[in-house]
This record gives C-alpha cells, sequence and structure tokens, in this order.
C-alpha cells in the first residue's frame, strides 16, 4: 500500500499511532485511565449528560439540521403501531408498535468524528492542496458522497465514511476519566470568548489538574439557556454564553500539550461560531475544529446537558468523575448523538 501522505500538517499527530490509525487521541483512553476513572466513583450516583433530542426545537441553532420525525414501520398488514395481532391471526392477543426515525445526526447532544472536518493541504509534496481528514484519508476516496459513490452496500447512501467513521469511537467503546472546567462559576452566562489567559485562570482558581488521556469537558450553561427556550430557540442562542477562542495559537497549544483524550462543551461548537476574523488570505473557518479534528484526531463534543453535574462537582469541591460515553455505532456516519453517563 502506498502511504497516503509524504508531508503532515505542523503539529499534528498524523502517523503517531501508525499510517492507518482512525481514532486519534482516543488512542489515549488506556486501560489505566479507564481505571482512574472508575476510581473517582464515591459515591455511585450518575448523571445523564445529554438533552432529549427534539431539544434544541426548530432549525434556528442551525438551518440544515432538523427535529427527529418519528413514524411507524408498516407491511402489508398495515401500520405496526397499535397494531392488532389478530388481524394476521384471530388467535394472536398482542397489541404491537414498531418505529422508525428520521434523524439528523449532530442536531442535539452530540460528538463530532475526525471525518465531521478536514482541510486542503498539500499532503504529497506537489504544491497543490488535497481535500483531506485526520491522517490523510481523502475525500471522495475515503469519506464519499454526495452521490451514489457512497452507496456500498446496496442500501442507498449518499454519503458514507469508509474511514473515520463513528462506529471506531463505538467500538473503542468511550469510557475513562472525566474533568469539568466549570466556565459559567468564573465568566457568567455572557457571550464571552475564553482565551489562554482567561482558561488557565479557571482551572487554578478551582485547583483544577487536566493529565494526559482525560477527557475535558467545558460547562457554560448553554444548555441550560436552550432548555428555557421551550424549542422555541431565539436568535441570541448565537450569541449567549462562554465560548472557546478559536484564534488564540496559545489556548490551541495548550490543547496540544494537554494530551486530552476528548474536548467536549454544553454549547453549540466548543469554539465560537463563528470564529473571530482569521488572518491572511487562507486559514479554517473554524480554527479550533481544525486543530482538534484536522490536525490531532482529538473528538470534540457539543450540546452536552452538563449543568446538574457540574453543579453537584462545584458543591463538592471535585472536578473529576467517571464518563461513559459511546456513540452510534452506525457505520459510515460522521457525527452521532450520544447518551453520555458521569459517575461520581
Amino acid at each position: 500500500m502506498t502511504k497516503r501522505w509524504k508531508h503532515r500538517p505542523e503539529g499534528s499527530t498524523w502517523g503517531d499511532w501508525g499510517d492507518d490509525d482512525q481514532l486519534g487521541r482516543l488512542n489515549l483512553i488506556t486501560p489505566e485511565k479507564v481505571k482512574q476513572g472508575i476510581a473517582e466513583v464515591k459515591e455511585g450516583l450518575s448523571f445523564c449528560l445529554s438533552l432529549a433530542l427534539d431539544y434544541p426545537g426548530g432549525n434556528v441553532l442551525n438551518p440544515r439540521r432538523l427535529p427527529p420525525v418519528l413514524s411507524p414501520t408498516g407491511d402489508e398488514n398495515g401500520w405496526r403501531f397499535n397494531f392488532l395481532t389478530k388481524n394476521v391471526d384471530p388467535r394472536f392477543i398482542d397489541v404491537a408498535c414498531d418505529d422508525r426515525v428520521m434523524l439528523t445526526l449532530q442536531y442535539s447532544t452530540q460528538w463530532d468524528t475526525l471525518a465531521h472536518v478536514g482541510a486542503m493541504f498539500d499532503a504529497d509534496g506537489d504544491g497543490v492542496p488535497e481535500a483531506l481528514y485526520y491522517n490523510g484519508f481523502r475525500a471522495g476516496e475515503d469519506i464519499c458522497g454526495p452521490g451514489p459513490s457512497a452507496d456500498i452496500d446496496g442500501c442507498g447512501h449518499t454519503s458514507y465514511a469508509r474511514k473515520l467513521g463513528v462506529e471506531n469511537m463505538a467500538v473503542k467503546a468511550i469510557q475513562g476519566r472525566g474533568v469539568m472546567v466549570d466556565l459559567e462559576k468564573h465568566y457568567g452566562r455572557g457571550h464571552v470568548f475564553v482565551d489562554y489567559e482567561m482558561f488557565m485562570r479557571a482551572l487554578e482558581a478551582d485547583k483544577v489538574v487536566v493529565e494526559k488521556g482525560d477527557m475535558l469537558l467545558l460547562h457554560t450553561a448553554f444548555t441550560v439557556e436552550v432548555m428555557g427556550m421551550n424549542k422555541k430557540p431565539a436568535d441570541r442562542i448565537h450569541a449567549m454564553c462562554c465560548v472557546l477562542d478559536g484564534r488564540d495559537e496559545k489556548l490551541l497549544q495548550w490543547i496540544s500539550d494537554s494530551g486530552i483524550a476528548a474536548l467536549i462543551a454544553d454549547n453549540y461548537g466548543v469554539e465560537a461560531v463563528p470564529a473571530r476574523p482569521g488572518k491572511g488570505d487562507k486559514h479554517p473557518s473554524l480554527p479550533l475544529h481544525h486543530h482538534c479534528l484536522f490536525k490531532l484526531g482529538l473528538n470534540l463534543g457539543e450540546i452536552w446537558w452538563l449543568h446538574d453535574l457540574a453543579m453537584w462537582l462545584r458543591k463538592a469541591g471535585r472536578s473529576r468523575f467517571l464518563l461513559t460515553a459511546p456513540p452510534l455505532r452506525l457505520p459510515g456516519a460522521v457525527g452521532s448523538p450520544a447518551t453520555p453517563v458521569a459517575t461520581v
């Protein structure tokens, strides 16, 4: 097999876990990290970290993403919802329901896969940038679509990640030590761009220690505000609560140096969306996504429900817990709902 790339982006982890690696920094969640997470369970209390999947409601937050729509399955005997099985055989007494869903995978509480955001980059040194994703996997060849080329199994797919799909995260069985940084506690619910210095102040004030292989969670109370909108989001949803300043190079370097295995927030994009204006003629629109997903192989979690956990940790004077957060094992998908659980 010919190696996919000759040159990797500066500061990236491409190849660090092998030429064909599809896990990125999830490789840092070792058996020892799982045991460290388990060691944080003192009270036996569990917290659901997911919104209901029909939140935030509508499509104000992202016009392309729509709420889930449920419908029954059916056949020549009728729709399988409140279905009287005596219609099939008069001896039967069962009443049956069976349903399906039209689901936008990144509508609510979600994981971003490493196929979610790539970049134009000259990896083979010929002077021509190619459309690539983490570890040099290629658009159109490894991440296919839109179109019939993505239909690899005859099911009618029009998009399909042959590499870097969410099934890789599911098989990893994401579980380990989570660490909370309570940005809302220090900076309130205004639309604050948190840079490196502000982030460090929050860590130091709460004596938060982040170690290699930890999964880092950021509490901003964004989803608290969302829940208060009762599925009718107001325009202010685009400019509320803390966001990381993705243009801050010192903050991006800290993310690299920290060795975190995942970066998760209760806000829309972890970073500001849109970001501050970039420098130069060519730059990513979402610099933190570029840095994490494309360069580091660092998965992002977004729109999580962190408030109940954050309030408990705040009262207990703790920041660490066991986090269990697998996505759907849906081959070919580039994002997935999540129903994470924190245990303290």
